[in-house]
């Protein structure tokens, strides 16, 4: 991880953006990781319909606005950011498993 100024040791509008580009930066390289175990839960998914749990998804996105809330951030904000992001989750794993079973379907009819 890249060591950037604290907040309060910017003293210039281009420490800040230089201090937020570096923690975008590992934010990227953090939702690329989280991709990675969403391409792996889509591959042991067996039908689309198990893309989306409501009751798994209230409980984390309430956990993480709680969470969010108390390192001083805007749950609201947090909630946005999750939500935007599960249902992408949802849509790419369904899109995923449906591929997956219409491609095993096609090669059992060619044999």
């Amino acid at each position: 991880m890249t060591r950037v100024k604290q907040p309060a040791d910017c003293v210039d509008k281009c420490d800040i953006r230089t201090a937020i580009d570096t923690l975008d930066e590992e934010l990227l390289q953090l939702f690329a990781r989280r991709q990675d175990y969403v391409r792996r839960m889509a591959q042991l998914k067996q039908h689309p319909d198990e893309a989306f749990d409501h009751d798994r998804i209230e409980t984390m996105v309430a956990a993480l606005k709680a969470r969010a809330e108390s390192l001083g951030l805007e749950g609201e904000q947090a909630e946005a950011v999750w939500r935007t992001l599960i249902d992408w989750n949802v849509a790419y794993e369904r899109r995923t498993i449906a591929a997956r079973l219409a491609a095993a379907k096609g090669t059992v009819g060619e044999k």
